[in-house]
């Protein structure tokens, strides 16, 4: 793999050390581990393996933090802060999108684009939304006046994925230090080097010590669960798999900590005969394979109404072995390496089962030609499967889609309804009165119509069933990340 641009020839992976009280440092055992690129196969650099000892000393620098000059900043210092960092990372962001891009595999054009340019666009729009802010106040007739304020959580403990590290990072991050919280950030292990950038730009952009920290590890008896049990973490946000979200939830449960998930989804795509067909299928490309399919929010159950279902099956196909897959750095790739060796050969495995459950691949179904070393997928289209096979139902994470067939509106709700997860949906239709008809049944956090992964970060961002806990975005946001008070005046 070789950087094709010579304005980031210069750019090199970095080794990675907790930030803790405005400190690099290392782990107290020296402990580390490979940080391993997905797209070459090869170690890029060494990591600092946290455990309790480090989140015992990031926790108690946050709490101390809290106390500190940060509680002193105004409304407007807060948001002229906020406001640096995003500049801050705009001014570094092709350092930060080939960093990305080494460690997750995933295009660096795509990563420039969508998870570094909007990384800053959440602390602009944090930065903005804070100076709005008003709080409740009612007068009783004549005896009372009943108003509220809020004040912040406390320390809040950050639990990232690797899919989209730094953009669902700054996504949590921004909203805490706008209500004037202290961060511990555990990253995911496969994508240490964006948060550890990060924590840089905090402290360039004047975040006082202990306020923002980093630390890194595994989950399960490592950093992971020591932030999660800590009797001094006030809140959990975490974004990730379902199953990881449930010991989460054990572990916090002692100390009734806040918490905000945002989890798997199995999302469907459902298009109707009367969309436009062009249109659908360039959007399809996109919420099928982009990011390699590692976004919780793909819409990998694509269900058609049976008129246009074979021209949709032919389109698609077409478009979709157009796609470029390989090294990350060239302009033209499309799709890059999935995250790792494990989740390589699960995917691949579950190209396996709809194999043995009956599916046909249409196109895909395992490695490039050409691409002898890096986890890399070809973009899999599968048909003829049952609506309770194991690849319709469970979620794959990677560029795997199911394109099922459908006669009437009451069948492709209910099969779209039938899952444990409820995050995201698009709807494909130009009948106005069935997008909403059909909109207001479909049981998922975001609902699309004619469109999908169109944000405003005002707007509630999470899922239902097994896919979420609670909404982040806008006052959604300001409701985790602060505690309200009410203040009765008796007149």
């Amino acid at each position: 793999m070789q950087l094709k641009e010579k304005n980031i020839q210069r750019i090199q992976p970095i080794d990675c050390r907790h930030f803790i009280d405005g400190q690099y440092v290392d782990s107290t055992s020296l402990k580390t581990f490979d940080n391993i690129n997905p797209a070459t196969e090869t170690v890029i650099g060494k990591i600092a393996e946290g455990g309790k000892e480090e989140i015992n000393l990031a926790v108690a620098a946050a709490k101390k933090a809290l106390k500190g000059p940060w509680k002193d900043l105004t409304t407007r210092e807060r948001s002229d802060l906020l406001r640096r960092i995003g500049d801050g990372i705009l001014a570094r962001k092709e350092e930060l999108a080939v960093l990305e891009a080494m460690d997750t595999g995933k295009p660096y054009e795509l990563a420039l684009e969508m998870d570094i340019t909007r990384s800053a666009h959440n602390f602009y729009f944090f930065s903005d939304y804070l100076t709005s802010l008003g709080n409740e106040s009612y007068q009783q007739d004549d005896k009372a006046i009943h108003y509220s304020i809020r004040r912040p959580v406390g320390v809040v403990g950050m639990i990232n994925p690797w899919n989209l590290p730094l953009l669902l990072l700054t996504w949590k991050l921004a909203p805490c230090l706008a209500a004037g919280n202290t961060a511990v950030m555990k990253p995911a292990e496969w994508t240490p080097m964006t948060a550890t950038v990060l924590a840089e730009i905090c402290q360039e952009a004047g975040v006082p010590d202990g306020v923002v920290n980093v630390v890194h590890g595994f989950g399960a008896n490592s950093a992971g669960s020591a932030l999660t049990e800590h009797p001094d973490v006030d809140a959990i946000t975490f974004t990730g798999e379902t199953t990881t979200g449930t010991a989460i939830m054990k572990a916090a449960a002692p100390t009734l900590k806040k918490l905000s998930y945002e989890l798997g989804g199995k999302n469907p795509n459902i298009i109707f005969a009367d969309s436009d067909l062009d249109e659908v299928i360039e959007t399809t490309l996109k919420s099928s394979f982009m990011n390699q399919g590692e976004v919780c929010l793909c819409g990998s159950r694509i269900y058609v109404e049976q008129p246009i279902y074979e021209t949709f099956l032919e389109k698609f196909v077409a478009k979709t072995k157009e796609l470029r897959v390989g090294d990350p750095f060239h302009k033209e790739t499309r799709v890059g390496a999935v995250i790792s060796k494990e989740h390589y050969e699960r995917v691949l495995g579950y190209i396996e089962i709809a194999k043995a459950e009956g599916g046909t691949i249409l196109t895909g179904g395992g490695r490039p030609d050409g691409e002898e070393v890096g986890y890399f997928i070809s973009p899999t289209i599968i048909t003829g499967l049952d609506r309770n096979s194991r690849c319709v139902r469970e979620e794959i994470f990677g560029p795997v889609v199911t394109v099922l067939p459908f006669e009437t509106e009451a069948e492709v709700i209910e099969q779209a309804n039938d899952t444990h997860y409820g995050l995201g949906t698009s709807i494909w239709t130009n009948d106005l009165r069935r997008a909403h008809r059909v909109a207001h049944q479909i049981e998922a956090g975001i609902i699309w119509v004619n469109t999908w992964y169109l944000r405003d970060l005002r707007t509630p961002f999470g899922g239902m069933k097994q896919s979420g806990l609670g909404r982040e975005g806008g006052m959604h946001s300001f409701d985790f990340y602060s505690e309200i008070s009410n203040i009765t005046i008796k007149l």
